[in-house]
């Protein structure tokens, strides 16, 4: 898997909830199921159950906040960390290859431990930091702009809904160099 497609898996992952519209593609074992064998991480015949959808809305919520931090630089909570270390997952030295985390078994708990470890090839291919989360609508998206300074998701869409804002705004607001009106 290159970094970008890494990246790419990360960001479809954390968008499976529209934070607009509370639309979750994970809302039950079977949805997250069908969502894992969409993107090839599960293989037919294994299921999804009630914890593994836990392990997976409490992975996404821990992605979503770790992407947040790298657009607003706070420092993302402690969740990642605790659902990470509950993922079947081993660290593999391939012949001349770089050390990478393999995920270990083949239910659905190895079918996520699959995006801790496309976790650890975004960073390995820097791609990590340009994943981020639109202020505007929540949505994960992957700046890929030169300098890495890309606000939003869509200049279309949710840039073009901010700088509207910010001139109604502006034009709403008393001209205080203007006389005053009789």
């Amino acid at each position: 898997m290159t970094a970008t497609d890494a990246a790419l898996l990360l960001r479809d992952f954390v968008n499976t909830l529209d934070a607009e519209t509370g639309t979750d593609e994970l809302a039950a074992p079977d949805r997250l199921t069908a969502w894992l064998r969409s993107q090839n991480l599960l293989p037919p015949g294994t299921a999804a159950g009630p914890a593994d959808l836990r392990t997976a809305v409490a992975l996404r919520e821990g992605l979503r906040d770790a992407l947040r931090a790298h657009h607003d630089g706070a420092a993302p909570g402690r969740g990642l960390d605790a659902v990470l270390a509950g993922l079947p997952l081993r660290v593999a030295v391939p012949g001349d290859a770089d050390p990478v985390l393999v995920p270990v078994g083949d239910g659905a708990a190895t079918a996520l431990a699959r995006l801790a470890a496309a976790v650890m090839a975004a960073v390995a291919g820097g791609t990590w930091q340009r994943l981020k989360i639109c202020p505007a609508c929540a949505w994960a998206f992957l700046d890929t702009s030169r300098n890495r300074s890309r606000t939003w998701c869509s200049m279309r869409v949710c840039g073009n809904r901010t700088k509207t804002r910010a001139y109604r705004a502006r034009r709403a607001a008393p001209d205080e160099t203007a006389p005053p009106r009789r």
